[in-house]
């Protein structure tokens, strides 16, 4: 989430007018996050008792074609329980509007906190809720590919060019073989369903060791369930200095698996998988540190945090899911 496209007060409020939600109290940009606009939104809500939601206009990466599996995927999933924010349809039923050219969505707030330093009992409560998620969108409708499989994670590093990673990092460039390597991978046969792909903590709501809120859709698609497990276990897993958490590891795991257990194939790729996961986040954050306009209000991410994590894969191997 960030703010590249700056709308007006009056703006807003003609934007917002277009839903039943009542009238707009106040609005507030996030700064977080690399690929769309967005705002904290207040309104009087439609019974006058007041409400919060969350405006996104789509900005990068995303297709405006992609936004009825991404809003139709909430509802889904939100419709059977699992907890993720509905879409707000406006007054004539759609989904989305368009803005200036670009398309908006308005999104229920949910309430929570992100995790800033995981426990060991809040990763078990995601690897539960993802695993609910995963077999919950197994008779979604729609389908997408991933745009971002390790085929496009290669062809990102290769584009950035050598010279280009060495200006961030000069290690960086070393990446672009592995990513080759990872795109080799087939996955085609490992079970499938609607994943996330970017359930990093800050996409996770909590109250205490409780999930209250999966959001940031945004890079779901339809794929390998385990690699969407590989995803949140590399984004949930390390500490700020990139220390493997071996006891969140382990939870996160044995949460999942409480719900959907992993089947031999699956196990036996997991390392693999998740390298290529490390990679992915590499390529995308170090294409946007050198796309991200300087006056954006975003913060750049480091992308050899996720150098450092493909690290830790491939020396602990099959032993990152021991125990």
């Amino acid at each position: 989430m960030a703010v590249y496209t700056h709308l007006g007060a009056e703006e807003l409020a003609r934007l917002i007018a277009h839903y039943d939600v009542g009238d707009l109290v106040s609005a507030k940009g996030i700064a977080e996050g690399v690929s769309n606009s967005n705002w904290l939104v207040e309104t009087t809500g439609a019974d006058r008792r007041g409400a919060r939601f969350i405006l996104t206009l789509y900005e990068r990466r995303i297709d405006t074609g992609d936004l009825p599996y991404f809003l139709d995927l909430l509802d889904h999933l939100a419709a059977k329980g699992c907890p993720v924010p509905r879409t707000m349809h406006d007054r004539d039923g759609a989904s989305f509007r368009m803005v200036e050219g670009t398309a908006a969505a308005l999104i229920e707030f949910l309430p929570g906190i992100s995790p800033t330093r995981p426990t060991a009992a809040q990763a078990w409560a995601v690897g539960a809720v993802l695993a609910r998620l995963h077999l919950a969108a197994q008779d979604f409708p729609r389908q997408r590919s991933n745009a971002m499989d390790f085929a496009a994670t290669a062809a990102i590093l290769g584009n950035c060019g050598p010279d280009a990673l060495a200006t961030i990092d000069p290690r960086l460039s070393a990446m672009v073989e592995h990513a080759r390597s990872a795109a080799t991978l087939d996955l085609s046969a490992l079970p499938q369903s609607q994943t996330h792909t970017d359930l990093f903590p800050d996409n996770v709501l909590m109250l205490g060791d409780r999930v209250t809120g999966l959001i940031d859709f945004y890079f779901a698609c339809t794929g390998p369930m385990v690699l969407d497990l590989a995803v949140t276990h590399a984004a949930w897993c390390f500490d700020s200095a990139n220390a493997y958490h071996a006891d969140c590891g382990a939870a996160l795991i044995a949460g999942y698996q409480s719900i959907r257990p992993l089947d031999p194939a699956e196990r036996r790729l997991f390392p693999e998988i998740a390298k290529g996961a490390c990679l992915r986040f590499v390529a995308s954050r170090a294409e946007d540190w050198l796309d991200t306009p300087d006056d954006a209000l975003v913060t750049r991410k480091d992308p050899m945090q996720f150098v450092k994590r493909w690290a830790f894969y491939d020396e602990a191997g099959d032993g990152v899911l021991a125990g």
